[in-house]
């Protein structure tokens, strides 16, 4: 979203005022633009003959932006048997979908198996229980090489606490496991976690990567994760992508060359690719003034952007319907029944009832982790492709919040409320015409 004479606009000179008048809001809009910009960027920082980037789909899972990715030649990353299925019928080859669970069940990793894609294992038992199964199967081991990287406890998902991967320290278990049962390891996986800032301290996760590399034989290639940093708001830090490219591709190409044979450099990243490329609209419905506060109530919540109260994370806010004028502070809230703020102390034009405002960075991990919480609806998706806008998805309706509810039909009709008065008391005022009525506590 940029200005223009004092208007905001999207891909193509779209006004996306026009776009909340047309689809209503709350509503989500994705621009390819920015998602081809970001992928070819990392495309670019690499100086490889062998990369391949797959899209780690649950940052946005809409197939329509999954066909878009796969139009760039992008593979696709998935954790669970749903986003496999979602990835095929966007178009996906089998062989360009890693699928890399995490304490999933075996029953769930078979039917991964059955659709044929790669498979990426980061536990010993059920690494040992897929060699029993599939000993001719070729897998992924994820390993976890204890780093701490992330901006935040709940992202970063590498250190020695961590429910991901197979420590490096228990690589002698998985050597034993892989000979026991011939098992065929064609690549070795790890993810230190999102918003990575410090370069040098997931190069110090890819030296533990390539010591693990080296003790197996036969891979096809090597996979990184990702976690690279967006920025935020103005003179935010961000992942140097160009440097990381130039020191991890200097460093594979060393590895490669010691190894013997070509290997494939993978990434899969979610967030560095649609965050920037997401905007969300809302709504005000209320400006409330409290003797500190100044509350800007919206139309929707945690329950449509959840990021804010779980992460803390941060949101940059605009008004679009006004440009110009006075600035005020407001603490942008939402329409949930419980604590539900998206940004606290926010300086930006007078907000007045009606007025619509704009979320940025809202493509990744914002609609994904959308609920129904109070009965409320999902909003739309709309994607902007060479200077079209297009309906991805459909708001919900009251239907689809039924679909699958079971509605019993046990309990018969309500009874009405029953009089507290006694039989004796009821019998007497129904058949006395002389009594004077009796008022009783509970009438109005």
């Amino acid at each position: 979203m940029y200005l223009n004479n004092n208007q905001y606009l999207l891909e193509g000179g779209i006004d996306p005022l026009q776009l909340g008048e047309n689809y209503g809001c709350p509503l989500y809009i994705y621009e390819t633009s920015i998602m081809k910009k970001q992928y070819e960027r990392l495309v670019n920082a690499f100086d490889l003959k062998k990369l391949k980037i797959n899209y780690a789909c649950k940052a946005l899972n809409n197939i329509s932006v999954l066909k878009f990715f796969k139009s760039l030649g992008a593979g696709l990353d998935t954790v669970s048997i749903q986003e496999v299925k979602v990835g095929l019928l966007a178009g996906f080859r089998p062989e360009d979908i890693i699928y890399t669970p995490n304490c999933v069940s075996i029953e769930e990793i078979s039917q991964a198996v059955t659709l044929g894609v790669k498979i990426n294992i980061d536990n010993l038992s059920i690494l040992e229980q897929f060699g029993s199964m599939y000993p001719h199967y070729p897998v992924c081991i994820r390993i976890n090489p204890h780093i701490m990287a992330g901006g935040n406890s709940k992202i970063s998902v590498g250190h020695i606490d961590s429910k991901f991967g197979i420590s490096f320290h228990q690589t002698p278990h998985i050597h034993r496991i892989v000979k026991a049962h011939e098992m065929v390891v064609e690549g070795i996986h790890m993810h230190t976690g999102s918003d990575i800032m410090d370069i040098d301290v997931f190069l110090q996760g890819a030296e533990i990567l390539f010591e693990v590399a080296a003790e197996f034989k036969d891979l096809e290639y090597i996979d990184f994760g990702s976690g690279f940093k967006v920025p935020y708001k103005e003179e935010d830090i961000e992942t140097d992508i160009e440097e990381l490219g130039e020191k991890i591709g200097q460093r594979f190409k060393k590895f490669t060359y010691d190894y013997g044979r070509s290997l494939t450099l993978m990434f899969e990243p979610g967030k560095f690719l649609v965050s920037e490329s997401g905007t969300f609209l809302v709504k005000v419905n209320v400006v409330k003034q409290t003797t500190s506060t100044v509350f800007a109530g919206v139309d929707s919540g945690l329950n449509h952007l959840i990021r804010p109260m779980l992460y803390d994370s941060y949101h940059k806010i605009i008004n679009i319907s006004k440009t110009e004028g006075r600035q005020r502070v407001y603490n942008i809230v939402g329409y949930i029944c419980e604590t539900d703020t998206f940004g606290v102390n926010r300086k930006m034009t007078e907000i007045n009832e009606g007025d619509i405002l704009a979320f940025k960075n809202a493509g990744a991990y914002c609609f994904t982790m959308a609920s129904n919480y109070n009965s409320r609806y999902r909003p739309a998706e709309v994607l902007i492709h060479e200077g079209k806008d297009y309906l991805i998805r459909e708001r919900e309706t009251l239907e689809d919040i039924l679909r699958n509810q079971v509605n019993l039909d046990i309990f018969g009709e309500p009874k009405s409320l029953q009089s507290p008065m006694s039989d004796k008391d009821s019998f007497e005022l129904e058949n006395s015409s002389s009594a004077e009525p009796k008022t009783l506590d509970h009438d109005i």
